[in-house]
């Protein structure tokens, strides 16, 4: 057990988000109850998951996306009243990491969905430094499709896959949820390849022209992977009772 300060120097500790530039605030989003005893992990503060960690008696959520960012309204209405109002009617409290989270280099995204999929980072790239670039840990090359199909495997999920070429691909960028904007730092920092989760319309277009592989595994499924592997060192290092809830998203 552990108190909610504690909880909070920890993880400000950890993921120094005062480093970022980030979309919305990273840190304690809602305050609840004083004493931590069990923590629940998951990926985005929907209702479904307040409502599941409400049902497992949580003290505290951890998540990637929060409640709050850049641009809203700041009404307390309609979906946001109606998770505001079981936090705050269970005492429970809310941390979120955003862009901190996907950072890491030992409990973030990125990291983390590059050990699921058997890749070895080498280096950073992009904005922020948060993209990877490296090879799959056996060293092999891999052609373009055989890499689809591992993805899909290892996420079970459709992977998007938009290529033309036939060269053998080993040198792998990756950078998890909406960071297809970070395409083309990928390609210039000599990809093969690019994972992330989501595709726009423009990088279709690139993919094709450039001769650089892009593969979309989806937002969700990319960034399920840092928050549970954070909760579970909180566990150990705070002596609290953690569970990851998976709340399952197409996108």
């Amino acid at each position: 057990m552990t108190d909610r300060q504690q909880l909070l120097h920890t993880l400000n500790g950890l993921l120094q988000p005062e480093r970022f530039r980030d979309h919305g605030p990273n840190g304690l989003q809602v305050e609840g109850r004083a004493s931590v005893h069990r923590l629940v992990s998951g990926v985005t503060a929907s209702l479904a998951l307040i409502e599941a960690a409400v049902a497992w008696r949580a003290d505290a959520i951890l998540v990637h996306h929060g409640l709050f960012w850049r641009g809203q309204d700041g009404c307390v209405t309609g979906w946001m009243r109606q998770r505001l109002a079981r936090l705050l009617a269970h005492d429970i409290n809310l941390f979120a990491y955003h862009l901190p989270l996907d950072a890491h280099p030992v409990w973030g995204n990125n990291v983390q969905l590059g050990h699921r999929l058997g890749l070895q980072a080498e280096r950073r790239f992009g904005d922020q430094d948060l993209g990877l670039l490296g090879r799959l840990t056996s060293g092999a090359t891999v052609a373009a499709a055989d890499l689809a199909q591992h993805l899909e495997l290892c996420l079970n999920r459709p992977v998007t896959l938009v290529y033309q070429g036939d060269r053998a691909i080993q040198n792998i960028a990756w950078c998890s949820g909406g960071a297809q904007g970070y395409f083309e730092a990928a390609m210039a920092a000599g990809a093969d390849a690019y994972i992330t989760g989501e595709i726009s319309e423009p990088q279709a277009h690139l993919a094709r022209e450039c001769g650089v592989a892009y593969l979309a595994c989806g937002h969700h499924a990319s960034e399920r992977y840092g928050a549970p592997a954070l909760g579970e060192h909180l566990a150990g290092l705070l002596g609290l009772e953690h569970r990851y809830i998976e709340i399952d998203n197409p996108a």
